[in-house]
C-alpha cells in the first residue's frame, strides 16, 4: 500500500475514524473471498493512480513562477479531488476488510 503524501502534508491513506460496520448499511453479509480480493487489488491500483496524479500536480506547481491565480485555483481543486478520492478509496478498503 502506498503512503500518499505531498507538500501540503495530506496523507491520502488516512483513517476516516469511522467504523465501516457502523455505516448506514445494515447488511452483515460477508463479501465472497474472490470479490474481496479483486476489490482490494482495484483499490491498490487506484491508490497508485492517485499518487501519479498527486505528484504530477505537485510537479506542475514547481515548473514556473508565472502561474496565474486561476492555475493555482485549478491545482488546488485537483489536489482536493485527489484527497477526496483517496478518502473514499480508504472507506472502500475498510468496508471490504470489515465484511470479508
Amino acid at each position: 500500500m502506498t503512503d500518499l503524501r505531498h507538500e501540503s502534508g495530506h496523507n491520502l491513506q488516512h483513517d476516516s475514524g469511522q467504523n465501516p460496520s457502523t455505516t448506514s448499511e445494515p447488511s452483515h453479509a460477508k463479501i465472497p473471498l474472490a470479490v474481496a480480493e479483486e476489490l482490494r487489488r482495484l483499490s491498490h491500483d487506484l491508490s497508485n493512480a492517485l499518487e501519479v496524479v498527486l505528484q504530477t500536480n505537485y510537479l506542475l506547481g514547481m515548473t514556473g513562477d508565472n502561474a496565474s491565480e486561476d492555475q493555482g485555483k485549478w491545482r488546488a481543486m485537483l489536489d482536493q479531488g485527489v484527497v477526496q478520492a483517496a478518502h473514499i478509496n480508504r472507506q472502500l478498503r475498510d468496508y471490504v476488510r470489515a465484511h470479508s
